[in-house]
């Protein structure tokens, strides 16, 4: 069953369905990357949503995900995109893992990726200079979160 949810999960985020990835969440999931850390089913599909929809906005011709080595509790997955912030082409390589409750839905979700790697295509040069630095990591993070909230706040 949990592997199953990885595979719905992860093809509706090839189509950039945010609504189908949020129904994949328990309640009271957590989630967790480099970038942002957000607790409840709700937060974390306004974060699917807000991504999918900035996806869309640069172009769908840009969006390419691309899934390997799925588990009953991990998965690999590659996304190529446009980083809508600076308009630059980013492949992100990213390895999850997954804790599922009873009914299969996912109750804690943890990407990790090469967050230097990223800045480095995401920001170009102050990636390059900066990106290993805690410094850009909680810039990053802190923007990502006020921009989360903006769109939440938007509706």
């Amino acid at each position: 069953m949990s592997q199953a949810t990885i595979e719905r999960f992860y093809a509706a985020f090839a189509q950039l369905d945010a609504d189908t990835m949020q129904a994949c969440y328990a309640p009271d999931a957590a989630f967790d990357d480099e970038v942002f850390s957000l607790h409840g089913r709700e937060p974390i599909g306004a974060m699917w949503r807000m991504l999918c929809t900035a996806t869309l906005a640069k172009g769908r011709e840009h969006w390419k995900l691309g899934l390997s080595d799925v588990t009953e509790r991990s998965a690999h997955w590659d996304a190529h995109y446009l980083f809508s912030a600076t308009g630059r082409l980013v492949l992100n390589r990213i390895d999850a893992e997954f804790e599922f409750d009873a009914a299969g839905l996912i109750k804690r979700h943890r990407d990790r990726f090469d967050f230097w790697a990223w800045s480095r295509q995401a920001l170009g040069l102050p990636g390059w200079l900066l990106g290993w630095t805690p410094y850009l990591r909680h810039k990053v993070r802190a923007q990502a979160a006020a921009g989360l909230r903006r769109f939440v706040e938007r509706g």
